[in-house]
């Protein structure tokens, strides 16, 4: 298992992490379910869900290796009449996190996730609100670890990243999700009528919003990496063309400032599939080619970061020095992080021998070899 640092947390996650789907469903699977993630080393784990059955179950199958695991808990889910529901009443709020703690049977949660924030106006009132107020002393506390918020809204995600009280961000990133700009009715995410035309390249807010997360030290972990199972079928998918689950993965993976992709799996089964993420082959993990087929939709001269451009014959990590240029192309500074980052690359731009062999290997006719030069430019002036 590869694993990665969350942001500025300095907490290390499996690069591969769960949702809690087949727990919620079949509660008496759960220990079933930690055992294989525990096998396999996956040791980041969203609890999204406030059933009471399933975190009961949980909490007892973490006894004796709850330090082997990462807990990503979602504050203001709370369970109400039978049923989930997400809540801002401070006074839910802090009973549904209290009875949390009691069920997992454990003191502390590493992330406390504020819940489901999709609109500015829902941010506003997180941000200004006794919810905010009540995460802050959970941290201050030791109760929770850091704070982090889930949206599938890039501008009210922007504005959490940016007003500096969340350190990680739980968003819905797959490559047709990555077309379509923010917009708080979600159907459109999916919805036929939105890839009816022509797209081309990346909406610029959530780009904007992967590079920023990258910058300020903001973790990403990413749910909807499979669109909800759509993008794993052809007659589904909205771009026409199936996807893999494991190019599902390492395009999230792909992303600037993505720690961790926690995907969802209703089975055992399904769970050790995921992890065989890791033992398979570049060949199997590749989604260029099939994103490059896209019908009505074009990516061309846009870096995806897919790495067909390696091996360099002088030896630079080109995804890299690109995802470096672009995350200070975004600022009229080039902030220092960027730059320390792209200081103790073995090999530089200025390197570059302008071969263009990388060129000619690039699905999206990115112009490496200007990009190289920029560059060198750029940091090493």
């Amino acid at each position: 298992m590869e694993y990665r640092q969350l942001g500025r947390t300095g907490i290390r996650v499996s690069e591969i992490g769960f949702g809690c789907e087949g727990m919620v469903e079949h509660p008496e699977w759960t220990r079933d379910f930690i055992d294989a993630m525990d096998e396999g080393g996956a040791n980041f784990l969203d609890l999204y869900a406030p059933q009471p059955a399933f975190r009961t179950a949980l909490g007892k199958a973490l006894q004796g290796r709850r330090d082997r695991f990462v807990l990503q808990a979602h504050v203001c889910t709370v369970w109400k009449d039978g049923q989930y529901k997400r809540t801002r009443d401070i006074e839910e709020v802090r009973a549904g996190f209290a009875d949390q703690l009691e069920r997992l049977q454990t003191d502390h949660v590493e992330v406390g996730m504020i819940h489901y924030v999709d609109s500015l106006t829902d941010w506003q009132h997180v941000q200004d609100g006794p919810v905010m107020v009540y995460v802050q002393e959970l941290k201050k506390e030791g109760r929770i670890g850091a704070v982090g918020l889930s949206s599938h809204n890039p501008e009210a995600a922007l504005a959490a990243v940016h007003s500096g009280l969340i350190d990680v961000l739980m968003f819905s990133v797959n490559p047709c999700y990555d077309l379509q700009p923010g917009n708080e009715n979600l159907e459109l995410l999916w919805a036929p009528e939105s890839y009816g035309h022509d797209l081309v390249n990346m909406d610029p807010q959530r780009q904007l919003l992967y590079e920023t997360c990258q910058r300020l030290g903001v973790a990403i972990t990413v749910m909807k990496a499979f669109g909800g199972g759509d993008l794993l079928r052809r007659d589904l998918s909205p771009a026409g063309v199936a996807l893999t689950p494991f190019q599902c993965m390492s395009y999230a993976l792909d992303r600037p400032g993505v720690a961790s992709v926690m995907n969802g799996a209703r089975t055992v089964e399904e769970l050790k599939q995921n992890l065989a993420y890791e033992q398979a082959a570049a060949e199997e993990r590749d989604y260029a080619a099939a994103l490059a087929s896209f019908p009505r939709i074009s990516w061309h001269g846009h870096c995806m970061y897919c790495g067909h451009c390696a091996p360099c014959p002088q030896q630079i990590d080109v995804a890299a020095v690109t995802k470096f240029l672009n995350l200070a192309r975004a600022q009229e500074h080039v902030p220092e992080t960027v730059r320390e980052h792209y200081a103790v690359l073995p090999h530089k731009a200025s390197e570059c021998i302008q071969c263009g062999i990388c060129e000619s290997r690039c699905p999206f006719d990115v112009p490496v070899r200007q990009n190289m030069a920029a560059a060198a430019a750029l940091f090493e002036a």
